[in-house]
C-alpha cells in the first residue's frame, strides 16, 4: 500500500500512519512520533503525478481501513498482540501519541495548558484558510488572492503569533519550552505552525514572528533535538 518508510526495529512495529505522500495533516504526528523514538510504520498513498488523484487512498476507502476518520486520512493503527485499533483524526493522533511518550505534560493542569496551545496552533491554521488565498481557492483570481495573502502575512498572523507568545510567556517556567522544563506536544505544535511551512512561505512566516522572542527560543529548542533534526534531515523532501 503505497510507499511505507519503516524505522528499523527488532520486531514489526506496533504503530502505522498511514496517509497520502505529502506532509499535510499527518507531519506533525510523525514529528511526534520521531520525539517519541518508537519504530513506525509510515504508510504513504502515493498521488498520481499532475493530478490529485491516490487509487491506493480510493482502495483503502472502499475497503473500510478509513472508516474511523469518516473515509479520510490520517488513520493511526495501533497493534498490541492479536489487537488492532485504529484512531481518526489529526489532533486526536497527535494527542494519542504525546500521551504515548509522555510529552503531554506531569499533572492535569499542564496537560490543559499544553492542549490550549496546541489549540492556539489550530486556530492560526483555520484563520489562513478562511482567508482565501491558498492554491486550492477557485473563486478569486489571482491579484485578489495576493492582496489577501500579503494582508494575512504583514498583518493578521503577526497579530495572532504576538498573542499567542504573550501566552506562552505567562505560561512558561523555562526558556525553550512551552510547559514545563522538557519538550511537549505544545512545544512541536509551535515549531509545526512556525517551521513545517511551504518553502514559498518560509520568509514571511518567519518575518511574522520575528518579534516573538518566547516562540524563536521554542523553535530553535525543538530543532536542536537530535531525534527530531535527524528526521527532518532524513524526511521525503514535499511541497507540502
Amino acid at each position: 500500500m503505497g510507499m511505507a518508510l519503516a524505522f528499523a526495529a527488532s520486531s514489526a512495529p506496533k504503530l502505522e500512519l498511514r496517509y497520502f505522500d505529502i506532509r499535510g495533516a499527518a507531519e506533525t504526528a510523525r514529528i511526534i512520533l520521531a520525539a517519541g523514538g518508537e519504530p513506525f510504520l509510515d504508510t504513504r498513498f502515493a498521488i498520481k503525478p499532475g493530478s490529485f488523484e491516490a487509487p491506493e487512498f480510493q482502495a483503502a476507502k472502499e475497503a473500510g481501513v478509513l472508516k474511523m476518520n469518516l473515509n479520510r486520512a490520517p488513520v493511526l493503527l495501533v497493534k498490541d498482540d492479536d489487537n488492532e485499533t485504529v484512531i481518526g483524526q489529526s489532533r486526536a493522533i497527535e494527542r494519542f501519541l504525546a500521551k504515548r511518550f509522555g510529552i503531554m505534560g506531569g499533572n492535569p493542569i499542564e496537560e490543559a495548558q499544553i492542549d490550549c496551545i496546541a489549540e492556539h496552533c489550530r486556530d492560526v491554521k483555520d484563520s489562513a484558510m478562511r482567508k482565501g488565498f491558498s492554491r486550492f481557492v477557485k473563486d478569486k483570481s489571482d491579484e485578489e488572492k495576493a492582496a489577501l495573502r500579503k494582508e494575512w502575512f504583514e498583518t493578521d498572523m503577526p497579530s495572532l503569533l504576538d498573542r499567542i507568545n504573550a501566552c506562552v510567556l505567562e505560561i512558561s517556567t523555562c526558556e525553550g519550552y512551552a510547559v514545563g522544563s522538557t519538550l511537549s506536544y505544545a512545544d512541536i505544535a509551535l515549531f509545526a505552525l512556525l517551521c513545517d511551512v511551504p518553502e514559498t512561505d518560509a520568509e514571511d512566516t518567519k518575518k511574522a514572528y520575528e518579534t516573538c522572542d518566547v516562540l524563536k527560543a521554542i523553535v530553535e529548542q525543538v530543532k536542536s533535538n537530535e531525534k527530531i533534526g535527524k528526521y527532518l534531515t532524513n524526511r521525503p523532501v514535499k511541497m507540502f
